[in-house]
Parts: structure tokens; C-alpha cells; sequence
């Protein structure tokens, strides 16, 4: 299937490594002109070379952080005509409720929510007026099924579903689209520091943890992250464009809701 990506523009933020480096690939493969993210040069560049190679197309790659206002102003500066917004950025530390400060929540929104929503406001005008905007943000499935040591991130990042979910149907008439893509359990190096705190907490081997949390999966293995890439393509397509306002859970089947 022609996706009709060919010669749109696509932003993916926090992309070289785990899922925004897969989404940032899917994208680049199908044809898209993409610009990657993160804060290290190095590893920026590296992924730049990787997806370069393997995709035959040139990638641009712009070191910001997207937690600062400068580094969001850099990016938008550079990208204002993207057609394509895959919102991404690291999340918070599992923890206990009582060790959470007013710090610790407002550190959580600063890079978990508004990042995502300031973006947007930056990129969205030109999407709008061009008749095409992909807009997808990388959440987590702790949206939905919310767990007390990953409040903050569930927090967060629920704020942001919310203000997406309120924009969706006013973008809808110009074929801009928003959707949330909600992964548990891919096989990145997020998951490698969840099994290593396992570790620490239950006092079991790397090995052992990383079996728990496969077979806390309904179709008991880790998510393949090139897996995660297709399906943001997919959202990010011109077939996709009556798709919109939705919360896709990527978890092997393991989500217990209905709606």
C-alpha cells in the first residue's frame, strides 16, 4: 500500500532511539522528508546515519530539547511547514505518591504535556492552511489504565489526551488529524531500566524480570518497535485522514476496557 507519504514533511521529536527512532524510520521508508530530535549530538547523528542507510533517504537532524522553550522555538523555526508531528519525550521514574513534590508533578507536565501542546500550537496554523496535518503523540497505555507508581507520567500525559481530544474536531474540517498512540512493553531501553528495577526491588536476575514483564503481556512477548513505526505511518497516511481524536493501544491485547 502507497501511504501517500512522498514529499511530505514529517518532525519526529525525541527520535534516536526506542519508539520515536521506529516511528521516525516508518516514516522515512514510506517516503517522507524527515527531521529527527534529541539532545545528544552523537546519538542524534548516529540515528540520522542508521535511518539514512537502511531507508535510502536523507534525514535532517536538529539537536533541541524540547522541555526548554528555546529548544521548541528552534524546532518549530525549522519546521514550520511540516506536514507531519509525532510528539515524543521520555518519561518520569515510576514512584510512591508521598514522594512526589509540587517539583516532581510540574517537572512531569513541563515534559510530558506541554511540550506536546506547544508544538502543536506552532505547527498547526501552516497544517491547516495547507489542507493536510498529521498530528500522532506518543502517550503510554497508563492512560487508560492508570497504576500508582507511574503516576506522573499518567497524570501528564492524560492532561495532554484531553486538550487533543477538545482540538481533534476543530481541525477535522482542514484534514488535520490527532491521534495517541499508547504502547506498554516494547522491547526498548526503557524497558531494559524497568527489568533492572525489578531487579533492585524484588531481588531477582535481569533475566527473571525481563520474563515477568513479557508474560505480563496478554500475547506474552515485548513489543517490537518497528511494529509501533508501521503503525504511526499508518495514522500519519492520507488514507488515514477519517481517523482522528482516537487513542490507539498498542499492548499485545491486554487492555481489559471495552471503550
Amino acid at each position: 500500500m502507497d501511504l501517500g507519504l512522498h514529499g511530505r514533511k514529517a518532525l519526529v521529536c525525541a527520535s534516536s532511539r526506542g519508539l520515536g527512532y521506529a516511528c521516525a524510520f516508518a516514516l522515512a521508508r514510506e517516503g517522507a522528508s524527515v527531521t529527527i530530535n534529541g539532545r545528544d549530538e552523537a546519538r542524534l547523528n548516529l540515528a540520522k546515519t542508521a535511518i539514512e542507510k537502511e531507508a535510502g533517504r536523507e534525514v535532517r537532524a536538529i539537536v533541541a530539547d524540547i522541555g526548554d522553550a528555546d529548544g521548541r522555538k528552534l524546532l518549530i523555526e525549522a519546521c514550520g511547514d511540516s506536514d507531519i508531528l509525532v510528539n515524543n519525550n521520555a518519561g518520569p521514574p515510576p514512584g510512591r505518591f508521598e514522594d512526589w513534590d509540587e517539583e516532581a508533578w510540574t517537572s512531569a507536565i513541563n515534559a510530558n504535556m506541554l511540550p506536546a501542546l506547544m508544538l502543536i500550537r506552532g505547527l498547526l496554523p501552516g497544517m491547516r492552511a495547507r489542507k493536510f496535518g498529521r498530528i500522532v503523540n506518543i502517550t503510554s497505555a497508563m492512560v487508560k489504565s492508570p497504576m500508582a507508581p507511574m503516576g506522573l507520567s499518567t497524570a501528564a500525559r492524560t492532561g495532554l489526551t484531553a486538550a487533543c481530544k477538545a482540538l481533534a474536531p476543530e481541525v477535522a474540517a482542514d484534514n488535520v488529524t490527532i491521534n495517541n498512540l499508547l504502547p506498554e512493553r516494547f522491547d526498548t531501553e526503557r524497558q531494559q531500566q524497568m527489568a533492572k528495577l525489578a531487579m533492585q526491588f524484588k531481588g531477582i536476575t535481569y533475566e527473571e524480570a525481563r520474563a515477568e514483564i513479557a508474560n505480563s503481556i496478554a500475547a506474552k512477548r515485548f513489543g517490537r518497535p518497528e511494529e509501533f513505526g508501521d503503525a504511526c505511518a499508518y495514522l500519519c497516511s492520507a488514507q488515514a485522514g477519517f481517523i482522528s481524536g482516537q487513542q490507539l493501544q498498542l499492548d499485545g491485547g491486554s487492555y481489559k476496557g471495552l471503550i
